[in-house]
């Protein structure tokens, strides 16, 4: 039997102890939640669940917090803020390395901290797109000038006729549900097409959009044409949030001249035709520069000042920094940052009425006080599980609803409607798949939500 040396013996035990009291240590810090002032706002620690549940957990926070390309067709890809239907998917900037290094970021974060889903983060927005068969085959591919517009008077608001008018529906993913609109009761609808998709009721009015990727018109202007001949005093939207660059993503620059040749277009082929200028995703002071770079270019570039029969705006409450989720910044701004806020904000109603005033009073500024307001946009996109369930969001909607049907201002609202401040809206949505916090419709069954009937109620109580 050999013989134990005691002083080597000690001396290893030692080095042992040396060696995992380190290890235990360390060990113990990464099991532990990092302390929530070192994250980042949009990242919240949470406990008790294992490091790979934590990955994974954050692998599916991070995609829906953070747009990625959605492929559309094998020609083309739109990174969604929210989907929405197309008449031909739009090219869109793909994911940037910036937004790549944020998912790894707040996954290797999330696997070392144990984070589960936030509590004061937001989602981006994103839409169904759908190919417009009819609209496609008769699109021509090749570039065309569009015509001078025949010589039209202003056209005045549309006098409300009663509250039915005033309320919409985003109808996100048509199929198989478009026919529930008749249900719901109101006034009028969009689907971000040109033309409506098949199944839709007779009653409500169809909003027609034209997209305007990077500042080409879809359809093109011969297909515009021939729709709006067909189609006498429809209201068009011009583009879908130029301002986001997972939606039409145009640059002020672009979107002047793409708005030019399309309002000629249709002013051109129906003289009764009603205009409005596309929805930027909110009324934030980062958002009104855009609108104001975009009058000044067309001011300058055509002589005259930009001609819009009607106002339209979305009213999300997002956070806008550049590579990270929200709405980012303009295309064409130089800026970083712009509004910041917190998950919990996305349904506030003081924030809310406040955006809506300061648009409106950003139009009397500018000479369009006498001109329709429409909110063509807005909803809850947050989900269920970030803390966004079916009270907190019917609790937004009606609210919505009763500031929009009360709202006026003597110095800054429509006096040919009552100085209301807001004309007509528009609630996000019939039945997203994607982002369902909001659905009018519940998808399995097919009935109306429970939201959808509180709007059937609100409607018929008004």
């Amino acid at each position: 039997m050999p013989k134990f040396d005691l002083r080597r013996g000690l001396g290893l035990i030692l080095v042992m102890i040396g060696v995992a009291l380190p290890i235990a240590y360390f060990a113990s810090q990464m099991a532990q939640p990092a302390p929530r002032s070192a994250l980042p706002p949009t990242e919240i620690i949470a406990t008790d669940i294992t490091a790979a549940t934590a990955t994974a957990t954050a692998t599916r926070i991070v995609e829906r917090l953070i747009p990625t390309v959605i492929t559309k067709s094998p020609a083309a890809t739109i990174a969604p803020s929210l989907t929405r239907s197309t008449t031909a998917a739009p090219t869109a900037k793909p994911a940037t390395s910036a937004v790549t290094r944020a998912a790894t970021r707040a996954a290797t974060r999330a696997a070392t901290s144990a984070a589960t889903r936030p509590t004061n983060s937001v989602t981006p927005r994103t839409v169904s797109t759908a190919t417009n068969v009819a609209a496609a085959s008769a699109t021509t591919t090749a570039a065309q000038t569009p015509p001078t517009p025949a010589a039209s008077a202003t056209l005045p608001p549309v006098v409300i006729s009663g509250a039915r008018q005033r309320f919409g529906v985003g109808v996100s993913l048509p199929a198989p549900f478009i026919a529930r609109l008749a249900d719901l009761g109101a006034g009028w609808f969009l689907d971000w097409n040109s033309l409506a998709a098949s199944g839709r009721p007779a009653g409500p009015e169809f909003v027609r959009m034209v997209r305007v990727p990077r500042g080409q018109p879809n359809p093109n202007l011969a297909t515009l044409t021939d729709i709006a001949t067909r189609s006498p005093g429809s209201l068009w939207l011009i583009g879908n949030e130029p301002d986001v660059i997972w939606q039409d993503n145009s640059t002020p620059d672009q979107y002047v001249q793409v708005y030019h040749d399309v309002y000629s277009t249709l002013k051109q082929a129906d003289p009764t035709s009603r205009v409005a200028i596309a929805g930027v995703s909110q009324p934030t002071p980062l958002r009104l520069q855009y609108l104001d770079r975009i009058l000044a270019l067309y001011r300058e570039r055509f002589g005259e000042d930009m001609p819009v029969d009607v106002w339209n705006v979305h009213n999300f409450i997002l956070p806008e920094k550049r590579g990270d989720w929200g709405v980012d910044i303009p295309p064409g701004l130089t800026a970083n940052s712009g509004l910041i806020v917190d998950i919990n904000d996305h349904d506030n109603l003081a924030r809310f009425g406040q955006q809506i005033v300061d648009f409106r009073r950003w139009m009397a500024e500018h000479g369009f006080r006498d001109k329709e307001l429409i909110v063509s946009e807005y909803g809850v996109l947050m989900y269920e599980d970030f803390g966004f369930d079916y009270a907190r969001v019917r609790t937004f909607m009606l609210g919505s609803f009763d500031y929009l049907m009360s709202a006026t201002d003597g110095a800054l609202g429509l006096p040919s409607d009552g100085n209301r401040l807001v004309q007509r809206w528009c609630w996000y949505s019939l039945s997203d798949e994607q982002y369902p916090t909001g659905n009018l419709v519940d998808r399995v069954t097919g009935d109306l939500s429970a939201l959808g009937r509180d709007f059937v109620d609100y409607i018929n109580s008004h």
